[in-house]
């Protein structure tokens, strides 16, 4: 195995990696981090969960150096929130034996915090395109000295519809920068975008043709259940012995109320709104006790059942049946 050391990475980087636990690079990184480190552009084909964020990620804080100037330098570019949040965590760690500050951009979130930490002087956002934009247009956010440019999971920001901002951040960028470019899957939008705004880059693949989309490592189970089971078959699983960190992922914020399937008072499941990392609405969901998929509002002076309720859809059915 190949350490972070013989890569060429910084002692004090290498050092806050061992204090987690991380000694050896992933294939993906031992491959971009020594092409990253002296500024070639990379496009990187790797799945998620195989390292990417630290193969990207050591580079751009290197290369900045222990202490830059303040102001925004690097720029990571990613399609959602919630990956958002997960590669500023990692890129915060890599950085907290310098002087550089991470900042996260991203929608949802109410705009004060983000710019206060901008004025202070962020060398390095990470951030969705839409807020990305939005602050720049407002003047807020000054990218004409970001000379580190990186694009996370650019397939999924294809799919989302994103690839139109992305040019538009790209107009707004240094014409000579570091770029590096990250995604599963290089359909032929993405591959057109790298020959319009990368030089010369290295295509680097770090995958098993003969594998899926997902890692090899990770084990599926699937449960097939009615719509109104699924709350209770996810609290059976929140509640099961030796249970680790979860997360829970669904197709929209609609089917992710507030404790949706957490264990009553706050249990293994975490419940409440920081499971979803949402604040409670004024009129949201909970799941009651008393028997599987009975939901209603919160308030309990609410004469109106939620929205899929059985309780209103028991009594447009006693209705219905007494005409």
């Amino acid at each position: 195995m190949t350490t972070f050391a013989d890569l060429g990475v910084d002692q004090d980087i290498v050092d806050v990696l061992a204090a987690k636990g991380i000694i050896d690079a992933f294939p993906i990184q031992e491959q971009t981090i020594p092409l990253g480190l002296p500024g070639q552009d990379i496009i990187g084909q790797a799945k998620t969960g195989t390292g990417k964020t630290f193969g990207f990620g050591i580079p751009v804080v290197q290369r900045l150096g222990p202490n830059p100037e303040p102001g925004v330098k690097a720029l990571i570019v990613v399609p959602t929130r919630e990956l958002c949040v997960q590669v500023f965590e990692d890129i915060d760690m890599l950085t907290s034996n310098r002087a550089t500050s991470v900042v996260a951009i991203y929608g949802g979130k109410a705009y004060e915090g983000q710019i206060d930490q901008l004025k202070a002087g962020a060398q390095i956002v990470v951030g969705t395109p839409g807020r990305l934009i939005d602050l720049n247009n407002q003047r807020l956010l000054d990218l004409s000295h970001a000379k580190e440019v990186v694009l996370d999971e650019a397939d999924k920001m294809l799919d989302l519809g994103f690839l139109p901002d992305i040019e538009k951040i790209f107009q707004k960028v240094p014409a000579v920068r570091h770029t590096q470019l990250f995604s599963a899957t290089m359909p032929g939008p993405i591959v057109a975008l790298a020959r319009r705004f990368m030089t010369s880059p290295i295509h680097i693949r770090a995958t098993d043709p003969d594998e899926g989309l997902t890692q090899a490592n990770i084990k599926h189970l699937v449960y097939r259940a009615h719509s109104l089971d699924k709350d209770e078959i996810i609290a059976r699983i929140l509640q099961a012995d030796g249970r680790g960190k979860t997360v829970v992922f669904t197709r929209t914020k609609r089917a992710a109320p507030p404790g949706r399937g957490a264990p009553r008072g706050g249990g293994p499941g975490g419940g409440g709104a920081g499971s979803f990392g949402r604040a409670p609405p004024r009129h949201g969901w909970s799941v009651r006790n008393r028997r599987p998929g009975w939901a209603g509002c919160h308030r309990p002076a609410c004469s109106r059942p939620a929205p899929g309720c059985r309780r209103r859809s028991s009594a447009t059915s006693h209705r219905r049946s007494s005409t």
